[in-house]
């Protein structure tokens, strides 16, 4: 059995058949499932599946593409819908450079507020960061230094240095299917040596099929291909991984139980 940590059951590609790709999600190992939430417009949403369905999870947060259009979520709302007994996570949350959707300084205050949220219910952390690895970094112990919080890299894809400097501010760093592409030697290299009791794994779907599932849309099902390729590239057994990565996320999560 095996946990994706991360993925959006409400996003187009998986909401018009959810109760089916959950059954394949099940069939296929899967053992619970984190549904992320990313604008305040699917909060309701994505609960409503969590309290629908034993084996899924929820968050609530605001993704840093959203910013700009959400500048009246604050630490207190974000900490007033994290009290429900379904919601296990602050976010996804973070920096993103790589697109500038949203104004970097509304991207860092919205950050922060995340932080502070997850600081103040005592729930982890989910941080996205692309090609923002400095600020993202600068940010998190700036913010540590003002009360300790945890969380998790996700669909981790920055550099070794940048998994390590996390992994001292106590984060845990997960690992999507990206890992199984061609070209992904950098994040390979690193993933192969990230310690086992700081490691998660995640399909991130609808985005980001592994291999052999590339050019369709992705599924939590697949989240056992990523973690095969993950074991093999390690060199441990997949049924050794799944049980770490698993005991992992129980940790982290731990209002999960």
């Amino acid at each position: 059995m095996v946990i994706d940590s991360h993925c959006h059951l409400n996003y187009k590609g998986l909401v018009e058949e959810q109760h089916k790709v959950l059954e394949r999600a099940r069939a296929a190992g899967v053992d619970l499932m984190l549904n992320i939430a990313t604008r305040e417009s699917e909060w309701d949403a994505v609960l409503a599946t969590a309290v629908r369905e034993p084996d899924v999870w929820a968050t609530v947060g605001i993704h840093p593409h959203e910013a700009d259009e959400h500048p009246h979520i604050d630490t207190a709302k974000l900490a007033e819908r994290a009290a429900h007994p379904r919601v296990v996570g602050i976010g996804e949350t973070g920096l993103d450079y790589y697109y500038d959707h949203s104004d970097r300084d509304r991207q860092q205050r919205s950050f922060r507020a995340h932080i502070a949220a997850s600081r103040e219910s005592g729930l982890p952390l989910i941080v996205h960061t692309r090609d923002a690895e400095d600020d993202t970094l600068a940010i998190m112990r700036d913010e540590m230094e003002r009360g300790a919080y945890t969380g998790v890299i996700h669909c981790f894809t920055a550099s070794g240095a940048f998994a390590d400097a996390a992994m001292g501010l106590g984060f845990y760093i997960s690992i999507s299917g990206i890992v199984t592409f061609k070209n992904a030697k950098d994040l390979q290299a690193t993933a192969a040596r990230l310690p086992l009791d700081k490691l998660l794994v995640e399909t991130d779907s609808p985005f980001l099929a592994p291999v052999p599932h590339r050019g369709k849309p992705c599924e939590p099902a697949f989240v056992t291909d990523t973690a095969r390729f993950l074991a093999d590239l390690r060199g441990e057994t997949v049924e050794h991984l799944a049980a770490a990565t698993s005991a992992n996320f129980r940790t982290l999560f731990s209002k999960v139980g």
